[in-house]
């Protein structure tokens, strides 16, 4: 029987551990999961996106229905892709969340960002 020598066996141990640390983390290789409902409040006709398995995305800017598409960028950022909305007029709505482009995830906080790259407004994880 062959043994291993301590030194060879603790080498071991730290790479194996550091090898299934990478498992932890959530679908897309992201450290965070933005599967869930998120709000601008907890009223119904806030603003909210539901993003869900398999990427996709529904949800409304308090007016107009949207739904589209989403991926995991990076560990923080999501991305939105063919985000369609309907158009209804609706007076006194603030229709920012139609202009979506890209989100950062911190914690509990959605900051949705514009084609610019600017915040645009923030929802709070709902579920």
């Amino acid at each position: 029987m062959t043994r291993i020598r301590a030194p060879f066996a603790a080498a071991l141990i730290v790479l194996a551990a550091v090898a299934l640390s990478g498992c932890a983390t959530s679908s897309g290789g992201g450290s965070i999961d933005p599967v869930g409902t998120w709000a601008e409040s907890s009223d119904a006709d806030a603003p909210s996106l539901t993003l869900a398995d398999g990427g996709k995305l529904t949800g409304t800017d308090g007016c107009n229905q949207l739904s589209g598409s989403w991926e995991l960028e990076d560990d923080d950022l999501v991305s939105f892709g063919s985000v369609a909305s309907t158009r209804m007029a609706c007076p006194d709505v603030d229709v920012w969340l139609d202009q979506l482009s890209q989100a950062s995830i911190s914690g509990s906080t959605m900051t949705i960002l514009g084609q610019d790259g600017a915040e645009i407004g923030q929802l709070e994880r709902t579920d």
